[in-house]
């Protein structure tokens, strides 16, 4: 008897247990995730509520014309393939700060930003929704759309993870929902841009994935992924920069062009690994290993040894001929991807750790200058991002000409310098590049930066007083190039477009969880705040045609980015979110800001 009591007690207790538990479950699925006292815990309580209905939306099923995976190669890979890294991942530095609880007003004034953001991005949505579903675009002014990536819903696919991290359940769901029906057996164009493709498409349908485990968008991914495998049926087994649309359905072999930018090849390796990782199937990364290995091939016999040039020659495998080097437009997520990828595969492929502090060490010495500032302060030196180029010297030479496109580079070095335990990249060089970006933002008449611009660099890091001689010369040889709209200390504003870019905010945001710097919030703020105001259209948000002129409302493009709402929004957003949501240490994002998980656990041939 005593022991049918004990027995009978146990399991009232366990049905205790399970009442409490299922209580708690109903709470987290039917209230606001952002409801309830466990602000510490929001990643888990947010994963609860976003994936409450998954046996249901389990359910869909794909509709495509055409299966990618039964096109016979001509040129299939040789044997055997190459296999993902296998064993314990390496124990990695943490990356993140360590953060410690927030005061109450602190965490009133960050969630009232936080949902600023958020409300800006359900506008954007709704409009989206209204007036381009399914399509790539939505056209902000005239309330119209446009497709230019092949037509599969870019927007919808690449705001996935973006809506599943906000907590909109309803309209989450709805876009998965609406991703079963996307054909990618059929196209609005000739031809599939493989780079935007692979990190808009491939990269959204992954990181939504791996958040909601909806088994509809791994099988989406798996047959983009396929379609996307097929550009590399080329005779060197190289990928290809545009697919034939209609010769890769048939198998017959791909023409890989002579000369296209290091950015393009270069930025498949995150995706491609990835999508090995979730399945198993070891080709995608086979593939994408093999182009990575002529990049590390080639890293040390360029003429700025541990960079790339531009332009590269994936034909005739050849990644060291060149003259031009930028870590901005057209190479910038090569290199991004590069210490990502040594995160990705838990350190297990030591060529990525040796390829990353080569050019680290390389883009320190050739592309970074200390601005002339009307005003120098006793604060840290900003650091501005150029290019190089080789004369006839064969000495790399400095265009001090920056790019929006560069300001990824200041988050690059805090990850980094964690990564590798490099304090001189995390804590110095990270701040100043990233504070040169902030300044660039707070300087022009609205509060963006520009595109491009250019200003006087300085001789030294260590001391640049101001001198308007110096700063008139300069001025005067940019001819028409200079602007009296410009601020003092800006010499050109070439391109003064804001195109909805994320780059700024992308540092800053990995800043502020790598340091912990309330300063990086404030920025982040005052970003937020200009761009809002000066983007605003009716519908949505639009690229704004010139920056320097405060005359509002500002004129703009009818042109709205999938990457606003799919990285600059989101990245705003986790600026002002608790840093357990999307963890760095838990996560690495893509250059389209897609959360992939960093495998934990051993790694082996069986899917993770």
């Amino acid at each position: 008897m005593q022991n049918i009591l004990f027995r009978l007690r146990r399991r009232r207790s366990a049905l205790v247990a399970i009442v409490i538990f299922l209580a708690l479950f109903y709470y987290l699925a039917t209230a606001s995730w952002e409801d309830g006292p466990f602000s510490s815990l929001e990643s888990v309580r947010l994963e609860l509520y976003m994936n409450s209905r998954l046996e249901a939306q389990n359910q869909l099923r794909s509709n495509s014309s055409f299966d990618w995976s039964k096109v016979k190669f001509a040129y299939p890979p040789p044997q055997p393939l190459r296999q993902l890294p296998t064993g314990r991942p390496i124990s990695l530095p943490q990356v993140q700060h360590h953060f410690r609880s927030e005061s109450t007003k602190a965490r009133q004034l960050r969630e009232s930003r936080r949902q600023q953001v958020k409300q800006l991005f359900q506008k954007n949505w709704a409009s989206y929704r209204k007036y381009a579903w399914m399509k790539d675009a939505l056209q902000p002014i005239s309330a119209s759309y446009k497709d230019q990536f092949s037509g599969w819903a870019a927007t919808l696919v690449d705001s996935l993870d973006t809506l599943w991290i906000m907590g909109l359940r309803e309209e989450f769901d709805e876009a998965v929902a609406a991703v079963a029906n996307i054909d990618f057996g059929s196209t609005s164009s000739y031809s599939v841009n493989m780079f935007e493709v692979n990190i808009r498409y491939l990269g959204g349908l992954l990181a939504a994935y791996d958040l909601s485990q909806r088994d509809i968008l791994l099988t989406k991914a798996i047959e983009l992924g396929d379609l996307l495998y097929a550009g590399y049926n080329t005779p060197n087994r190289m990928p290809v920069d545009m697919i034939d649309f209609t010769a890769a359905k048939e198998g017959t072999g791909l023409q890989v062009e002579g000369s296209v930018v290091s950015a393009s090849p270069g930025t498949l390796s995150l995706e491609m690994t990835r999508l090995s990782q979730i399945t198993g199937d070891p080709k995608y990364y086979d593939a994408i290993t093999r182009v990575m290995d002529i990049f590390h091939k080639g890293q040390e016999f360029t003429a700025i040894p541990g960079l790339w040039p531009v332009y590269v020659s994936m034909s005739q495998q050849d990644v060291t001929t060149g003259s031009a080097f930028t870590i901005a437009g057209s190479a910038d997520s090569l290199y991004e991807y590069i210490p990502k990828m040594h995160a990705l595969l838990g350190g297990l492929d030591p060529k990525y750790e040796a390829m990353s502090k080569s050019f680290l060490s390389a883009a320190n010495k050739t592309f970074f200058f200390r601005p002339m500032l009307p005003s120098e302060s006793d604060s840290e030196p900003l650091l501005m991002i150029g290019a190089s180029s080789i004369g006839g010297d064969d000495k790399p030479s400095l265009n001090p000409e920056s790019e929006h496109l560069g300001c990824f580079v200041g988050g690059i070095y805090a990850l980094s310098g964690r990564l590798f335990r490099n304090s001189d990249w995390s804590d110095d060089l990270a701040p100043k590049i990233t504070n040169g970006c902030i300044y660039a933002y707070k300087a022009m008449p609205t509060g963006i930066m520009p595109e491009r611009y250019n200003m006087v660099p300085c001789a030294s890091r260590t001391s640049c007083p101001w001198d308007a001689s110096i700063f008139e010369q300069w001025k005067r040889s940019q001819g028409n190039d200079w602007r009296p709209s410009l601020p003092e200390g800006f010499t050109t504003a070439k391109d003064p477009r804001y195109l909805l870019r994320p780059e700024a905010i992308e540092s800053v945001f990995i800043l502020w969880r790598t340091t912990g710097r309330q300063e990086y919030q404030d920025a982040a703020w005052d970003m937020f705040s200009a761009v809002a105001k000066g983007t605003e259209t009716e519908y949505a948000n639009a690229a704004v045609l010139d920056v320097t002129k405060a005359d509002y409302p500002l004129a703009k493009e009818d042109y709205m980015e999938s990457f606003w709402l799919a990285e600059t929004l989101k990245y705003f957003y986790l600026a002002f979110s608790p840093p357990d949501l999307i963890s760095l240490d838990d996560f690495v994002l893509n250059t389209e800001a897609h959360p992939f998980r960093r495998p934990k656990g051993p790694m082996n041939k069986h899917p993770l």
